[in-house]
């Protein structure tokens, strides 16, 4: 993406995004539009944040990273079952057709649930319940991010930061350099080094790949 055409402002716990919206965009925001609109609480992490802010990819690379994480509130299955009947219209569950299979085996298992478009096997979106401090840290502190008259929810890049250089593939570590040179003045660097410190990242990498 050319980031000449992208415009960012941090205001708090939103970020104002002006960009224009690719496919892999609107096909995350659409999914995001409807988990809002069951009232299920969640939070976008991992490949798509480096993605959003406009960190390119090869061929490849698309290839490979083209599963979109969310981690959601501990809900009941009355709640899962509505929302698997409204999506079941659209998309199609990778794991199981039956939907008490997918909450009892998968969800309440903190295994993923793999949903994608009838049409399409790209992106996957893959659903995740919390299951420790962590993901409740991700899921509480997540950042509203608004893209014209559209929105979706992010993990804060303060733990994101840190998870992608845990991760450890050369992409990952590139998409942690690219999302703290483009964020680092508006970071708490204090909740970062937190996450650093919680996910045993050695000093030597944080001087090397973020220079703090």
């Amino acid at each position: 993406m050319d980031q000449s055409k992208m415009k960012i402002e941090f205001n708090d716990n939103e970020i104002i995004l002006y960009k224009k919206l690719s496919i892999i965009d609107n096909l995350v925001l659409d999914f995001s539009e409807i988990l809002a609109r069951n009232n299920i609480r969640y939070v976008l992490f991992s490949r798509y944040v480096p993605i959003l802010f406009g960190n390119n990819e090869t061929n490849e690379e698309k290839e490979e990273r083209k599963d979109i994480d969310i981690l959601i509130q501990n809900i009941s299955f009355e709640k899962f079952l509505k929302l698997w009947l409204e999506i079941e219209r659209s998309y199609e569950c990778k794991n199981t057709s039956d939907p008490i299979d997918a909450y009892n085996a998968y969800l309440k298992n903190h295994h993923a649930v793999r949903i994608a478009k009838k049409d399409s096997q790209i992106p996957e979106f893959r659903i995740k319940i919390v299951k420790n401090e962590m993901d409740r840290f991700t899921l509480k502190y997540r950042k509203k991010v608004i893209l014209g008259d559209r929105n979706l929810f992010i993990s804060p890049l303060e733990m994101q930061i840190p998870y992608n250089l845990f991760k450890g593939s050369p992409k990952d570590i590139d998409d942690a350099r690219y999302l703290y040179k483009l964020s680092r003045e508006k970071l708490n660097i204090t909740m970062m080094e937190r996450f650093l410190g919680e996910l045993k990242i050695p000093k030597e990498s944080i001087d090397i790949y973020l220079k703090i």
